[in-house]
């Protein structure tokens, strides 16, 4: 077939299937979904931030609602980036889940043809158990509940009950499924649907690298740099207790608990020069925190750490990782002698060797640097994400 016949094939067959998406977008247009989350944006967190990015997705497709928990006992409705979020009063809250009384008749209110949980929130799923709405429950799996041991043998029939209900569970990663003990008794139900990031959000603009620049010019070379929460799991002590035999500087984004903790080690270990407390950050600044570092570490030390979306936008602005060999999605995300090193958690020897042999190394760097890069553009990207659990929505209502 000539250069000229070809094209007009190509042109005949796409006329021919303009039908059909327009026809495939009508339908979806009529599907309602109602993501389910504890809390939702200005709360900042991952499964926050993971809800968010999904319902803004899908949003031009399909009629998306959200519905929360409130941070007060007041009931707000309103609209973010077109989405409308319905946020319920919240009594306050008990081992980390905000109490809305109101929840159960919030999901009669709001009928949907799938309902989108994202667990735990051990009191939406009991909301939903309770309420038993009508059409598809989809969940995604999150994390396990690890640490509330004793709440979680009374919460255990309700868990299983309500995993048995799910039409779909969608998991960050093959881990999760093999190492739960909860989803191996469900895992003919469970899909793999890797999580996604904003790739656009984490480009080297101008605007970063000069900020970068000044990052670099305050704290100078060798720079480490560790994002998110200041709490148990993710290990930041043993990185602390690395940067010992670290020639360089390591940069703390985030806050906890724990941070008064690690000012009083770094002081003990008399590296309070080298290690800084920055705090929290605006999404806007955050990018240049990474494109400034020349390594990125997360120390998590507990399968709390189910994924570590903070790996995917390390490689996102060419950052190589070191992280942990945990029994979840963690070394999924990252991937030993590819993206980063993974070494043992709770294991400061192998932190500081991995640490130091990307700081020695700066074609390593590089090459772990820009295949983490391709890798994020390839399977980790928001869009994907999002047409990959349309999908799974279609496919549930055929």
């Amino acid at each position: 077939m000539s250069e000229i016949q070809n094209s007009a094939h190509l042109a005949i067959t796409q006329q021919l299937r303009t039908p059909v998406r327009i026809y495939r977008r009508f339908k979806i247009k009529k599907l309602k979904v109602l993501m389910v989350n504890k809390l939702y944006y200005p709360v900042i967190g991952g499964v926050e931030n993971h809800v968010r990015d999904l319902a803004n997705g899908l949003f031009s497709q399909i009629d998306v609602k959200v519905l929360v928990a409130n941070t007060s006992f007041q009931t707000v409705e309103e609209k973010i980036d077109g989405v409308e979020v319905h946020k319920v009063a919240n009594l306050g809250t008990f081992k980390s889940t905000p109490l809305a009384p109101t929840f159960p008749c919030w999901l009669r209110k709001l009928k949907s043809d799938i309902y989108h949980f994202h667990f735990p929130y051990p009191f939406g799923e009991f909301s939903y158990l309770l309420a038993k709405p009508s059409g598809k429950l989809v969940i995604t799996y999150h994390s396990d509940i690890i640490r509330q041991k004793f709440l979680l043998s009374l919460y255990n029939p309700f868990l299983r009950a309500f995993l048995k209900r799910a039409d779909k569970i969608l998991v960050s990663s093959p881990n999760m499924i093999e190492h739960s003990p909860f989803l191996n008794r469900v895992k003919e139900k469970c899909v793999v649907v890797p999580f996604g990031i904003d790739t656009e959000r984490f480009e080297f603009t101008e605007e970063v690298s000069n900020k970068a620049g000044d990052i670099r010019n305050r704290y100078g070379d060798r720079i480490v740099l560790f994002v998110g929460r200041l709490i148990y799991y993710k290990g930041v002590e043993y990185l602390v207790r690395a940067m010992k035999a670290v020639d360089g500087q390591l940069l703390l984004v985030g806050e906890g608990p724990l941070k008064d903790d690690l000012k009083e080690l770094a002081l003990s270990l008399g590296i309070e020069d080298r290690v800084h407390l920055i705090g929290e950050v605006t999404d806007d600044a955050l990018p240049a925190y990474y494109h400034a570092c020349d390594v990125f570490v997360l120390p998590s030390v507990a399968r709390s750490e189910a994924f570590g979306l903070v790996q995917l936008e390390a490689h996102a602005c060419g950052k190589p990782v070191v992280s942990t060999n945990l029994t979840t999605g963690v070394p999924y995300a990252n991937l030993d002698g590819v993206t980063g090193i993974i070494v043992p958690p709770c294991s400061t020897e192998a932190l500081f060797g991995a640490i130091n042999k990307l700081l020695d190394d700066e074609v390593l760097r590089k090459k772990y640097g820009m295949n983490g890069k391709e890798r994020v553009r390839k399977e980790f990207t928001k869009e994907l994400m999002a047409e990959r659990i349309l999908k799974i929505y279609e496919e549930l209502l055929v």
